[in-house]
């Protein structure tokens, strides 16, 4: 029981930092196995979401068991190389991802007006 409140030396973290972790960069191949082996070294995951659609390969969402575990793994793995790729490791962030999916859905949602009622972007000018 010492062990562990030694190991966490009740710090403050960053508001930032989360259980959850964006990975970007990844081998379009990398398996959920890799993945667990790489991520695993650093603590207990509770999940890891590769993204395997056109606008999401190359992507990962890694969520662990305990925030000081993540905390580590963005500290060891932010630039690690995995296949001639660096990985870049993020902490997930709800409030920026929301926004930028928000931002694609209201551009979609203009293209498919325009379209609809014939104006281009001249026309807006």
């Amino acid at each position: 029981m010492a062990t562990i409140n030694l190991r966490k030396g009740y710090t403050r973290l960053p508001p930032e930092v989360n259980r959850v972790l964006y990975v970007r960069n990844l081998p379009f191949n990398i398996t959920s196995e890799e993945m667990y082996d790489i991520f695993g070294n650093y603590g207990a995951i509770r999940q890891i979401r590769i993204g395997t659609n056109k606008d999401t390969r190359g992507t990962a969402f890694v969520v662990y068991e305990d925030i000081y575990d993540a905390k580590k793994a963005v500290d060891h793995l932010s630039g690690f190389n995995v296949a001639n790729r660096y990985l870049i490791v993020l902490y997930y962030q709800h409030a920026k991802m929301s926004k930028k999916f928000d931002q694609k859905k209201k551009e979609e949602e203009l293209t498919k007006l325009q379209e609809k009622y014939g104006v281009t972007a001249k026309d807006l000018k």
